[in-house]
């Protein structure tokens, strides 16, 4: 059964700082590339983020930057730093399996909360 739980997330003021932990289980994470997404009210779901098994790196345009992905094979888990937060990243945020070869209903489960829980980041002006 595949298996991810976000932690990290919490509330902060403009300009500040949040690092958001992925922990993966149920697939052969060291050989999957990983990434991040998220889930604003009244917003599309976003892509934010991707991590390659090679090492290899993508940000969205709104992101880049200021956010950082990574990775730890040995723990199964997928970073992202978040530096510079902006009212605007205000949303909830859920790491994927595969990111960047998801169809659109597959982004979509991500952003419902299928896959995990998600970890909410707040941003006050």
């Amino acid at each position: 059964e595949v298996l991810l739980v976000e932690s990290g997330g919490g509330s902060v003021q403009t300009g500040g700082s949040l690092k958001l932990s992925c922990t993966a289980s149920g697939f052969p994470f060291d050989s999957t590339d990983m990434g991040w997404y998220r889930q604003a009210p009244e917003n599309e779901c976003e892509f934010i983020s991707s991590i390659r098994t090679s090492g290899i790196t993508r940000y969205g345009d709104s992101v880049k930057g200021r956010f950082t992905i990574s990775r730890d094979n040995g723990k199964n888990t997928v970073y992202l730093q978040m530096n510079s937060l902006k009212p605007e990243d205000t949303a909830v945020y859920y790491c994927a399996a595969d990111p960047e070869n998801l169809t659109h209903i597959q982004q979509l489960s991500v952003c419902w909360g299928y896959w995990g829980q998600g970890a909410q980041v707040t941003v006050s002006s």
